[in-house]
């Protein structure tokens, strides 16, 4: 049986290849995924839009992959895209109206462009469904949070019969296999990449919807991991993100459980690799062994965002994160006494139900006790299926924004009196190349996460200079070269 499943192959390959020559002039090849051979089209375009999390940053870049794989080149011009994808959030309420609004647009592009194929993926996606399409009829799939590596077949089949398809199923168990496209293309070039660890998230806070678009925390192979960053290291990548909704408890469901702290002692092994860093972190699961392992490993970076939410305990236990504010104190003093550098970011989040004027003021004391480098802050936003979204003590939207600004104000003097600190220190500078905005000037990122422009050119990329801040603002340093 043996030999004629690999005789089988042979001549399947060899009908693929014979398949290939003759319809070439037809503008389609047969590509090989993991589930069937497959037809798509050469000489395509593709432009795909992205909001939200470093996930869906690195969901977009493995569709990108798959897409170069299947023959489609990308382009910037949606007028020009045979195909556009949607990498969408569901995380706040602004990424969601944005993407609806993108579909809107390319409603009035496919007018003219019949052919143009249009589907959306990500956490909208995974939470909406088919429903996405109700009003949407120009619409051709929508690909769920799990299910990407079904894009090259959905598209396939969508080019032969025009029909729309879905695939949203997310995993059943902690221990299903994890489906991580082979990244045989990258999209565009850098010298940084973003790595995947885990999967979804079983914290169920009370205001996310990440466990119910994402699925229960699953946790690649160390083996797996390892293989794609010592690839990455090939191909020229500096800097690596390990990401994972709560890295903090990665390895749970592996069969050999390995901790996260174990992981980055092994990836700081790889040859070539300057930089680890990782996101994001939940207080709760913060341990002795991690902040050991990052003050330990030159490789990892000092910088750690550890998402607080929140300066009141009833509110933390309302919005059940599993900590108090008084460990929240006794993790950033622990961080702070390992790695001295360290640059700490958090998350707020004000306006939760049912949160007083007193609660909200626990909140902005924290902050000010605390002083993070800088914060990601929100107002509070209903989500359906949270438990959060259902509480009839819901605050006003003029309370909330009043909050908000009320705590964004504090955070940004705080974040620019620590950048101002740093006014004739000397920091080692990871290049990523010209700055946006002035071709004269070079910009990268210092250990802690922090931009640095200063004076000059050339290619340069990926070295590492040591350059002096001369000026501190509020989204980073203006330097000079040493």
């Amino acid at each position: 049986m043996s030999a004629y499943r690999e005789q089988s192959a042979a001549l399947l390959q060899n009908w693929i290849l014979t398949a290939n020559e003759r319809i070439a002039e037809m503008g389609w090849v047969c590509y090989p995924n993991s589930h069937s051979y497959t037809m798509t089209a050469v000489d395509r375009k593709f432009i795909i839009f992205t909001w939200g999390c470093q996930m869906n940053e690195d969901d977009a870049e493995q569709i990108a992959g798959l897409l170069m794989q299947m023959g489609y080149s990308p382009t910037q011009i949606a007028e020009e895209a045979d195909l556009a994808v949607l990498v969408t959030c569901s995380v706040r309420a602004k990424p969601e109206q944005k993407a609806k609004s993108k579909l809107g647009e390319l409603r009035v592009i496919k007018e003219s462009n019949p052919s143009m194929i249009i589907g959306v993926c990500g956490c909208m996606a995974q939470k909406e469904g088919e429903q996405l399409r109700k009003h949407r009829p120009y619409l051709d799939f929508v690909v769920g949070t799990a299910n990407i590596s079904r894009i090259p077949d959905l598209i396939c089949q969508i080019q032969r019969k025009r029909g729309f398809l879905s695939s949203l199923e997310l995993p059943r168990a902690p221990k299903d296999a994890l489906i991580v496209p082979k990244r045989a293309g990258r999209y565009g070039e850098s010298i940084k990449s973003f790595v995947p660890v885990m999967y979804g998230c079983d914290n169920f806070c009370s205001y996310c919807v990440v466990p119910f678009v994402r699925g229960k925390e699953r946790s690649r192979e160390v083996r797996d991991i390892i293989s794609e960053v010592e690839q990455l290291s090939k191909m020229g990548r500096k800097e690596i993100t390990l990401l994972g909704q709560n890295v903090n408890s990665y390895g749970a469901t592996l069969q050999e459980p390995t901790k996260f702290a174990q992981l980055l002692r092994k990836i700081n092994d790889v040859d070539g690799i300057q930089r680890i860093r990782f996101t994001t972190s939940h207080p709760k699961d913060l341990s002795d062994d991690l902040i050991n392992a990052m003050a330990e490993t030159p490789k990892v970076c000092e910088h750690i965002h550890l998402a607080v939410q929140s300066g009141d305990d009833d509110i933390l236990e309302q919005m059940n994160r599993r900590y108090d504010t008084a460990h929240i104190r006794e993790r950033v003093s622990a961080l702070r006494s390992a790695m001295p550098d360290i640059a700490i970011t958090t998350d707020f989040l004000v306006g939760f139900p049912g949160e007083t004027e007193d609660q909200f003021e626990n909140t902005v004391r924290l902050a000010g006790d605390l002083r993070f480098d800088a914060a990601f802050m929100f107002a509070f936003n209903p989500i359906p299926k949270t438990a959060a979204a259902d509480k009839s003590n819901q605050i006003s939207e003029s309370v909330k924004n009043q909050r908000l600004n009320r705590l964004i104000k504090l955070q940004n003097c705080i974040t620019c009196e620590i950048n101002d600190a740093s006014i004739g220190k000397t920091y080692p500078v990871l290049i990523e190349g010209p700055s946006p905005r002035d071709p004269n000037r070079l910009t990268g990122l210092t250990r802690q996460n922090k931009t640095v422009n200063f004076p000059g050119s050339g290619e340069i990329s990926g070295q590492q200079i040591d350059v002096r801040i001369t000026e501190g603002h509020l989204y980073g340093f203006v330097g000079v070269r040493v």
